[in-house]
């Protein structure tokens, strides 16, 4: 039987982007598509105030990244933390990923903001805690693509830390069986990130840019990182109505 997942999709690709990749809720498909446990997939544009119908449950809720800041005013970002607030109230199962990463981490008592070491791009490495018994494949290392200015700097008082790095030190949280959150992409692939670079070389300094670009010589593990995130659902369900 098919886990149900439901995208929550926080941006709206750039014009130049969306013939080639559609959007964030498409590349989650796609990557899904990769692994080997049984998934179905509904996406809803939050940034556009799509929503699921309020009797629609599914097996866990996942939170994409998003150009907009996780500590922003928009009013699409205070209508999500509520219905995000809603999910986590009722044991349902939330995964985060980069402004969904951050957005629950500061749903939940933790703190996000602009990152004094400025942006994160290309491909990062990270040390991994002791592997949960949903972080099958196991590994030693876990590689990411990346692009974020933004970071979490304090985690929720329950949270756990199962990756990290120097330059980002929370990467990946889990909070009990019911959150689970990375700040790297699994969802990208290479040329994506190379576009996304390209685009933003001038804002990014030479430096960076050339850093990244370098960077995109290696391999990352978003496969395995998205079959964690279908095992951690498959797991102990937070409720009993899923």
């Amino acid at each position: 039987m098919s886990l149900r997942i439901c995208i929550l999709e926080t941006d709206i690709l750039r014009p130049e982007l969306v013939d080639q990749y559609q959007g964030y809720g498409r590349m989650f498909e796609r990557l899904f598509s990769r692994q080997p446990i049984a998934a179905e997939f509904t996406v809803y544009n939050v940034m556009q105030g799509v929503y699921p119908a309020l009797d629609e449950r599914f097996d866990a809720y996942l939170v994409t990244g998003s150009k907009a800041d996780s500590f922003g005013s928009d009013p699409w970002i205070q209508v999500l933390k509520e219905y995000l607030l809603q999910l986590y109230g009722r044991g349902d199962k939330l995964l985060g990923i980069c402004f969904g990463h951050q957005l629950l981490a500061l749903l939940l008592g933790g703190k996000t903001e602009r990152a004094t070491q400025g942006w994160g791009v290309g491909i990062h490495h990270y040390d991994l805690a002791p592997a949960k018994a949903w972080m099958t494949p196991t590994m030693d290392k876990l590689t990411l693509l990346i692009s974020h200015q933004d970071q979490v700097t304090t985690l929720p008082a329950n949270a756990t830390v199962i990756a990290s790095s120097e330059f980002c030190p929370f990467a990946a949280y889990h909070i009990e069986d019911q959150v689970l959150c990375f700040q790297g992409h699994p969802e990208f692939i290479h040329e994506y990130s190379r576009t996304l670079l390209d685009i933003r070389q001038e804002s990014l300094g030479e430096q960076i840019y050339q850093k990244g670009i370098a960077s995109l010589d290696h391999e990352h593990h978003g496969t395995t990182v998205a079959e964690w995130m279908m095992r951690f659902v498959a797991n102990k369900p937070a409720t009993e109505t899923l």
